[in-house]
């Protein structure tokens, strides 16, 4: 090829180039929900339900040829469910197929705005788009957030209401977490927490899920959980005795976080004065952002932060996880607790979570 020849092929290759990207389709924007019961390997039982599964809701949400994955686990206590998620998720469905993702703060606003309620369904948007835009960054979000995988703190396990004997064997199988969580708020709590000890002198963490009424009988029981080495407590009283809370703080010793009390940014200032951390949740607050935002609040009030989770399967677990740097306390076990988890994501190496390395959440079918 000549000289003159070979400039005109030159001048001629990026036109080219531009006619084919023209030609060829763009991907498409698709959204994805659905109902994922999910088994547990024990039966799992709170002062607010029993059950041997959950149902969560999973949103896939694919632009520009990358998917990000989501996951809502509908709360009881603020009476949701994974049908009326899916229809959250669905009512703005042409909102998000229309928005550009790396506008996420504009779009979640949107979406805080259409959507009342529901804020599993909200999480479950909120988790899928935060994993489109990591893994369009080529990071994963914990280090869109400037954390460091490092500085993950021990997860709890936990240890649901049950028989003496059960909760035995329940115990005995978590020989490798160094710290348990322990699921009290009834009239057997003293039985619960001695089939414990007899079994193990682990330190012990208690969330009593609002199972108290009398702050006289909450102070009495804190104290006596003290002596058998609880660390802190969450949630004595109902979430709205703020006042009685505030009463038995000045009688006990160990920390009190709020949980059910907790749900949003907006709730933590109210909560100084009676609690000394607080218990976030991305099915609670509506996902990472909201989330991010609470444990920042939290911080700047001198209290103490905590993630927890509900019963739900990798992907909403490891999105808790990439936060998990900031706070002081975690029990992000959900996903440990289930036989048939769909994806994989944040491990569990003696209590130490273990972040992905990969974009976005990291996750890889199971």
């Amino acid at each position: 090829m000549n000289r003159r020849k070979f400039l005109t092929a030159s001048a001629a290759a990026p036109a080219l180039a531009g006619m084919e990207a023209l030609a060829a389709p763009a991907a498409k924007t698709t959204l994805t929900t659905s109902i994922q019961r999910l088994n547990l390997q024990h039966t799992w039982t709170t002062t607010m339900s029993s059950s041997a599964f959950r149902d969560t809701l999973q949103v896939a949400y694919a632009h520009g040829g990358i998917t990000g994955h989501g996951e809502g686990a509908p709360i009881v206590r603020y009476h949701e469910d994974a049908v009326a998620a899916r229809k959250a998720v669905e009512s703005v469905r042409e909102l998000l197929l229309a928005a550009d993702p790396m506008q996420f703060g504009k779009l979640m606003a949107e979406v805080f705005r259409k959507v009342p309620g529901d804020w599993a369904g909200k999480a479950a948007i909120d988790i899928a788009v935060m994993d489109w835009v990591g893994q369009k960054l080529g990071i994963p979000l914990y280090s869109y957030f400037g954390l460091d995988p490092k500085d993950t703190p021990l997860t709890t396990f936990s240890i649901g209401i049950d028989t003496p004997e059960i909760t035995k064997q329940k115990t005995a199988e978590a020989a490798d977490f160094p710290i348990l969580k322990v699921k009290v708020g009834l009239a057997t709590d003293e039985a619960t927490i001695e089939a414990v000890r007899s079994v193990t002198k682990k330190p012990l963490r208690v969330d009593a899920n609002e199972g108290w009424k009398d702050k006289e009988e909450a102070v009495r029981k804190i104290n006596w959980l003290e002596k058998m080495g609880v660390e802190f407590i969450e949630q004595p009283m109902p979430a709205e005795m703020i006042e009685e809370t505030r009463w038995i703080r000045s009688r006990v010793h160990i920390p009190i976080i709020a949980d059910e009390a907790c749900q949003r940014a907006s709730d933590i200032p109210k909560l100084k004065e009676a609690f000394d951390g607080v218990n976030v949740k991305l099915d609670k607050s509506g996902g990472i952002l909201e989330a991010y935002r609470m444990i920042q609040i939290a911080k700047a009030l001198g209290m103490k932060t905590m993630l927890g989770c509900m019963v739900s399967s990798s992907v909403s677990v490891t999105a808790a996880a990439h936060l998990s740097p900031l706070v002081d306390f975690a029990d992000l076990d959900g996903n440990l607790l289930i036989s048939n988890d769909p994806f994989h994501g944040v491990l569990v190496k003696q209590g130490k979570l273990i972040l992905p390395k990969g974009a976005g959440l990291g996750l890889t079918p199971a």
